[in-house]
């Protein structure tokens, strides 16, 4: 049972579909049509779409690709990242709308007669036997009670996670000093080609190419919004137009603050991620910085490991702790990594930036060593990548053997 209907959920309920284990995927919403903003697939995870078979549908979606990374300055572009010298065969990230990707992701899981999926199912504790988790309870969209048990529950219902909660796990928090200010203006011909940030003196945005558009991320102080707004929405438009001054009269389609959306940015992570029938990952156990963009890729990675590490078990039935535990020994590395990163650049661009007076005192975001010479294989690659290697079931054949089903064969 997998509480969670986002990146992590999603592919983890795929892949264990695919190898015979049955599935229930709860999403407390009705349909996949957010406005995510964070819609960045990387080439780690286009890799894992490629190793089962779905790259090529992935790629009919409506998608852009960037190659390159820079920062603009007052003084001029600094490129910091050029994402084609990657190994590999994907050496770009993919910005693609987040429903379309978990529309793909569920339906090809529901392929498979053993995977059901259960929308307006709201979660609200988890039910326990004997100190064991043995699944979860939820709330249809008429708010009648349901119950379902599993052999293992995993909560990957994101970084207000109701079950971790439930589960009386709280997160270790490290601060951000910042929030993200999210919109969209329209994009046309003559646009920079590829996504940036502009950094100013007290200033910092990020511009994203999308097919139609620019998704906008304007970043304030940590707690600034209500701030910002009192300002009105007036305020904003002139800091996007001195930032972005190519956007020019379209800076005025964004007519209120109606039409923005807020990040309150947290970095975190939980010190244990599993109790006897309870794993947690992607953002229920660790809440990203969007610094590098990388939260829905290391979710997916979470997601890829569990199915390798527990899958094997639960076809047999069986969620042993030492399987569980392994999960977290195995992600826990990328997750320290990615967030002592992301904490850097906070700390050593993002803060002083956004407290500078003068385009002098703006840090060189080159002079960062994680930045300047590990940024394209750390952001596209990740740390540890994970790859596919709970094999799919094959029609008609008998239980796995007893190495492989025990986990000992997948690494």
């Amino acid at each position: 049972m997998i509480a969670g209907g986002g990146p992590a959920g999603a592919v983890l309920g795929l892949l264990l579909a695919r190898a015979g284990v049955d599935v229930t995927l709860l999403e407390k919403h009705a349909d996949f049509l957010r406005d995510f903003r964070g819609d960045t697939i990387h080439p780690s995870t286009l890799q894992v779409l490629d190793e089962i078979g779905l790259a090529e549908a992935f790629h009919r979606l409506p998608h852009f690709e960037a190659h390159t990374m820079s920062v603009e300055t007052d003084e001029g572009r600094v490129p910091i990242a050029d994402l084609r010298r990657l190994p590999g065969k994907y050496r770009y990230i993919a910005f693609v709308p987040q429903w379309d990707f978990l529309d793909l992701v569920t339906g090809e899981a529901r392929r498979h007669p053993n995977f059901r999926l259960l929308m307006n199912a709201t979660v609200t504790d988890l039910v326990r036997d004997d100190g064991v988790v043995r699944g979860v309870r939820y709330r249809d969209e008429r708010g009648a009670e349901h119950e379902i048990r599993a052999t293992l529950t995993v909560a990957a219902d994101g970084r207000t996670s109701v079950l971790r909660q439930a589960a009386g796990l709280a997160p270790r928090r490290f601060g951000a000093p910042m929030d993200v200010v999210w919109f969209r203006l329209p994009r046309e011909d003559g646009d920079p080609g590829q996504p940036f940030l502009r950094a100013s003196a007290g200033e910092l945005m990020v511009a994203i190419v999308r097919e139609t558009h620019w998704q906008l991320a304007y970043v304030i102080p940590k707690g600034g919004f209500e701030a910002l707004r009192a300002q009105g929405v007036g305020e904003l438009r002139d800091r996007v137009r001195l930032l972005l001054p190519f956007l020019g009269g379209r800076v005025d389609d964004l007519r209120s603050f109606d039409e923005t959306g807020v990040l309150r940015v947290e970095v975190n992570r939980i010190s244990r991620w599993h109790l006897p029938g309870l794993l947690l990952i992607g953002d229920a156990a660790h809440a990203m910085s969007p610094v590098f963009g990388v939260g829905i890729n290391l979710a997916v990675q979470d997601a890829v490991a569990t199915a390798n590490i527990v899958g094997p078990a639960l076809l047999r039935g069986r969620a042993p702790s030492a399987l569980l535990a392994k999960v977290q020994r195995r992600r826990r590395i990328p997750t320290v990594v990615v967030q002592t990163a992301q904490r850097l650049v906070q700390d050593r661009f993002i803060r002083p930036t956004l407290a500078s007076r003068s385009v002098r005192t703006i840090p060189d975001l080159t002079r960062v060593p994680v930045v300047r010479s590990l940024l394209p294989r750390f952001v596209g690659l990740g740390v540890l990548p994970e790859h596919v290697r709970l094999p799919p079931r094959v029609k008609g054949s008998q239980q796995m053997d007893k190495e492989e089903a025990t986990g000992d064969a997948v690494q």
